[in-house]
C-alpha cells in the first residue's frame, strides 16, 4: 500500500503481493488485512456502490478520486472546508465524505497519443510502427 500511494481493493494487493510470493493466495491477503485492520495499520476507503478498498491508517482528513476508466481510486489531500453553508437551514454537520469522479493522468495519456497513432499508421499501414521498430506483443 505504501509502495501504491493510493487505496487498493484486494485483488491489487494480491497481484502486487503475487510478484515476491507467486503462490499466494487471496485468502492470505483478507487474513493479513484483518489483522493489519485491527492492529490500526489500514484502514477502510468506502465509495458508494464499491467493494471496501484498504489504505495506510494516520491520513489526516482526505477525499478521494476515482477514475472512470481504470477504476482506480486516489487520495485528495484537500478540502473544500465548512460543509455546514451546504446543508439545509436548521441542520448540524458532523462530517463528510467527498469522492472526485473523472480520468486520472495515466487514462489521459493514449488521448493525447492519438495524433501520434495517426503517423505511425502513417509510417507502416500494415503494422503502425515505423521503419526499424519491432511491435511489443503481451502473451497471458
Amino acid at each position: 500500500m505504501e509502495t501504491a500511494g493510493r487505496p487498493l481493493l484486494p485483488s491489487e494487493i494480491l497481484v502486487e503481493a503475487q510478484r515476491n510470493v507467486p503462490a499466494l493466495g487471496l485468502a492470505t491477503v483478507y487474513r493479513n488485512l484483518k489483522q493489519m485492520m485491527e492492529a490500526g495499520e489500514i484502514q477502510f476507503v468506502e465509495l458508494p456502490g464499491e467493494p471496501p478498498r484498504y489504505e495506510l491508517a494516520g491520513h489526516k482528513h482526505h477525499h478521494h478520486f476515482r477514475c472512470h476508466t481504470c477504476h482506480r481510486v486516489f487520495d485528495v489531500h484537500a478540502c473544500p472546508g465548512d460543509m455546514q453553508k451546504l446543508a439545509p437551514q436548521g441542520f448540524t454537520v458532523d462530517g463528510h465524505e467527498l469522492t472526485l469522479y473523472g480520468s486520472c493522468s495515466d487514462c489521459q495519456r493514449p488521448a493525447a497519443r492519438k495524433p501520434r497513432a495517426a503517423k505511425r499508421a502513417a509510417a507502416h499501414p500494415a503494422t503502425g510502427a515505423s521503419p526499424g521498430r519491432r511491435r511489443a506483443t503481451a502473451t497471458a
